[in-house]
């Protein structure tokens, strides 16, 4: 609509754009917005790096707990107290575990490595999860996929530049928290099985935020004014890339648009180049190469086999 002046506002063009990109088939939104949700995870990566030579990351993962907190407050108070009971405690306190170990780690690995490389090393959780679905899910696992998952460590471990003095230490960080993601993937879907949604989403986003205040608490840096908006821009874009990978899914097939998600390694390059002047090595670029191809090979064959374990919504992102 028109203000007095006759000139359009911005609801106008707000609802301009909502309708034309209603209109685009559902494959279309699905591969926009998982683009966009991608980048606001790299974004969200990259601020971590710009504090957590500072700040530990106990801390940073206590605002972003509390800011994810705050927004879903309201649905689970909608859901009280049906989405604390639990038939299965055990489950939920691994999965909390695993997931603050996969933060941990990787969130460290973030502070500490070019950006291209902890987030190509990331990737190698699709093939953590074949893994441990074959031991946990007793999935079958024919030639091809055990073919994609060796040449994926196989980048991983060009990517790790092992030397005679061992492999460098938030390298194996960045491993040890794909490992850990990767777990906890295999644990959604198995409590997934007898649990709600909104049980295994409280169990996260409180649980988390209560075990890692403690730590956070004894290890306190006051952050500056700076570091504080930084803080809540960190929470913000997490919420952000979260909601596009939601309507992502929503709009679109996961097979069509999963392996979309892998623009992180694009965005992270060229994050990582604009704002600390990180040119990835040739070696990077080889393994990483390396660990897309079998990713995406991973993504393809779970499509075709029609699993959701390495291309589901629920395991994008940093937020196990």
């Amino acid at each position: 609509m028109q203000d007095e002046s006759g000139q359009v506002t911005d609801s106008t063009i707000a609802a301009r754009l909502t309708g034309r990109l209603n209109a685009l088939p559902g494959n279309v939104r699905g591969a926009l917005w998982i683009t966009l949700g991608s980048l606001f995870f790299t974004i969200m990566v990259t601020l971590i790096k710009a504090i957590g030579d500072r700040l530990p990351i106990s801390e940073i993962l206590l605002f972003r707990q509390s800011f994810m907190l705050i927004v879903a407050f309201p649905v689970l108070v909608r859901h009280f107290p049906q989405s604390i009971i639990t038939h299965h405690p055990w489950h939920h306190a691994a999965r909390v575990g695993l997931a603050l170990v996969a933060m941990f780690c990787g969130f460290t690995a973030v502070v500490h490595l070019p950006l291209a490389d902890a987030t190509a090393i990331g990737f190698a959780k699709s093939f953590f999860i074949t893994i441990f679905a074959i031991v946990f899910l007793k999935e079958v696992v024919g030639l091809r996929r055990w073919a994609a998952t060796l040449v994926g460590f196989a980048g991983v471990l060009i990517m790790l530049k092992p030397t005679a003095g061992g492999i460098e230490f938030y390298g194996m960080l960045a491993v040890i928290g794909a490992a850990a993601a990767g777990l906890v993937m295999i644990l959604i879907r198995i409590l997934s099985k007898f649990e709600q949604p909104i049980t295994i989403l409280t169990y996260q986003v409180v649980f988390v935020g209560l075990l890692v205040a403690p730590l956070a608490i004894y290890q306190w840096v006051s952050p500056t004014i700076h570091e504080l908006l930084l803080l809540a821009a960190i929470g913000v874009v997490s919420v952000a890339g979260q909601t596009c990978n939601i309507r992502a899914f929503r709009a679109g097939e996961a097979t069509a648009i999963a392996s979309l998600d892998y623009m992180r390694l694009i965005w992270a390059m060229a994050i990582g180049f604009a704002v600390f002047a990180e040119i990835p090595s040739l070696t990077t670029l080889g393994g990483a190469a390396l660990v897309l191809a079998a990713s995406l090979y991973t993504v393809h064959r779970e499509a075709r086999r029609g699993q959701e374990l390495a291309r589901s919504p629920a395991g994008r992102g940093y937020t196990p």
